[in-house]
């Protein structure tokens, strides 16, 4: 499938997840067939202040493009220019984060919060898709609360203000993560764009609910977030699902423990010893799920002092 001029190997996308989707998971995802992986979310604004935080959430590797960076703010002129100014980098796509629940993010009018003004995400992606010539796509929610269920609305706005593609996320803001995703309004979404692609996201947590909300909704492409989490097998595993009917099984133990010591030497080339143990604490809080004595070695490797120690506990504990 295609998003704007940017040809995709599939339709299992990575979702964008703070903290999470930095270069060494988007990576190991990719390596799994991820047909786009997502960063995360990058400030408009700290791009204008050249931010040393922000420039690093934007590099990018050769091996895991295609790649969408997703910015944020709710400045038309700022994303607009910020957008120009990465033009020529390797990023093949950008997305504008319009569903972040994050209460610092609303607080400042941004993320789920622009939902609750669709002209303004009208000027927005008007302003992100004529100042550059990459592909500019949303993120969106059903809506912001009950009160305002807007997703159909904010859809038809973006399409005819220059997006290339919208995501959008069954649960409104105030449900954050929590309930059932609504599948319908994907449905509606996708019955009320006319000629680009609706990625769907929400409760896909295997190949069977990943064929599921496609037959249901109809959208084109799917988005896998919080169920790749320590997980990254999950996109072969959907990816062969639609293209063959075949479940692939379950990783097992020793693959949970290669994987593992592979994403947190990952973390630590790039991140350094101290900043790469700590982060991958919160992964292996996800590797660890099935696997025996799970909060003992969580216990373990959150009081890990150094590469050897951590690499030692996996070892040990992943059987």
């Amino acid at each position: 499938m295609y998003i704007g001029n940017v040809k995709l190997n599939n339709n299992v996308f990575l979702a964008p997840m703070a903290g999470i989707t930095d270069l060494p998971f988007r990576t190991l995802c990719r390596e799994q067939g991820c047909g786009l992986v997502y960063s995360e979310m990058v400030s408009a604004k700290g791009i204008m202040y050249n931010n040393e935080n922000t420039h690093k959430l934007l590099e990018i590797a050769p091996e895991e493009r295609p790649v969408a960076v997703q910015l944020f703010g709710s400045d038309p002129d700022i994303l607009g220019a910020m957008a120009k100014k990465i033009e020529d980098t390797d990023i093949d796509i950008l997305d504008i984060n319009m569903g972040c629940p994050a209460p610092k993010i609303v607080k400042n009018h941004e993320g789920s919060a622009l939902m609750k003004r669709p002209e303004l995400i009208g000027d927005i992606v008007y302003a992100v898709s004529h100042a550059q010539k990459k592909p500019v796509t949303i993120k969106i929610r059903k809506g912001f609360d009950d009160t305002c269920i807007n997703a159909v609305e904010i859809a038809k706005i973006a399409e005819r203000n220059g997006a290339a593609a919208i995501a959008v996320h069954g649960r409104t803001r105030e449900q954050y993560y929590s309930g059932k995703a609504d599948w319908d309004i994907i449905k509606d979404v996708k019955k009320a764009v006319n000629n680009i692609p609706v990625i769907g996201n929400g409760d896909i947590v295997d190949a069977v609910s990943a064929k599921a909300i496609i037959n249901y909704t109809g959208c084109d492409a799917i988005m896998i977030g919080r169920a790749s989490q320590g997980n990254p097998w999950i996109f072969k595993q959907v990816v062969t699902y639609l293209e063959t009917g075949e479940l692939l099984p379950d990783p097992t133990p020793e693959e949970k423990r290669i994987m593992a010591k592979r994403h947190a030497r990952m973390l630590i080339d790039y991140k350094g010893e101290y900043i790469g143990i700590r982060e991958m604490r919160r992964h292996l809080t996800y590797y660890t799920r099935g696997i025996k004595n799970a909060a003992a070695i969580r216990g373990l490797v959150n009081t890990s002092k150094d590469e050897k120690e951590l690499m030692d506990i996996i070892d040990t504990y992943f059987v």
